[in-house]
């Protein structure tokens, strides 16, 4: 999973960050702190879907549904878009659970400073974008929707949360944070195993 966050960020970080900063009105140094951290987020809600709402034909039926590769062409104007909507869904209508976006947004508004309820915007403006990049990465390799699988959950042991926690930790993103609270707490609470 980091992997593919990490060819997200370089291909499209630079465009994403200055659309987001542009029309949410944050600055350009905390979107590229908030995009590393929600990402994760979206591809675990993915990752739970496989694991618990039919396998990779529930990943590739999201991808077909959400996951249009042509929004990666025009950035800007789907950003734009995103930011006038009215009505908006931060767990992405049920992909991060019951309550997943908005305690995303809770932890990192408090964490960055930032209104949550921008945030609750910026999660609904990023996920067609990873979702776009995952079925690019889909269509045009060889494994297709098997490298899908494997890549939303890095290490083969069958949780996402250690591979989230991981790209956290990697990038910065929960310092200072236990499993208890902060980014990753959120995290927790809002993917927790159900046995």
């Amino acid at each position: 999973m980091a992997g593919f966050i990490d060819e997200f960020l370089k291909s499209y970080g630079p465009e994403v960050t200055q659309q987001m900063s542009k029309n949410f009105n944050v600055d350009q140094g905390t979107v590229q702190k908030l995009i590393p951290a929600l990402a994760p987020l979206i591809l675990s809600g993915l990752k739970k879907q496989k694991d618990t709402q039919g396998g990779d034909a529930r990943v590739d039926h999201i991808l077909n549904k959400y996951g249009d590769s042509s929004v990666l062409n025009n950035i800007k104007d789907l950003i734009s878009a995103k930011s006038h909507e009215t009505q908006v869904d931060p767990n992405l209508g049920g992909l991060l659970g019951n309550n997943g976006g908005v305690q995303a947004a809770q932890a990192l508004g408090s964490k960055l400073n930032i209104d949550t309820s921008t945030i609750m915007k910026m999660i609904p403006a990023l996920s067609p974008l990873i979702l776009g990049a995952l079925s690019k990465k889909r269509d045009t390799e060889s494994k297709g929707l098997s490298g899908i699988g494997a890549l939303l959950d890095a290490d083969g042991d069958g949780s996402i949360l250690d591979d989230v926690a991981g790209f956290l930790m990697k990038s910065g993103g929960t310092k200072g944070a236990s499993t208890g609270g902060g980014i990753l707490g959120a995290l927790l609470k809002g993917f927790g195993r159900r046995s």
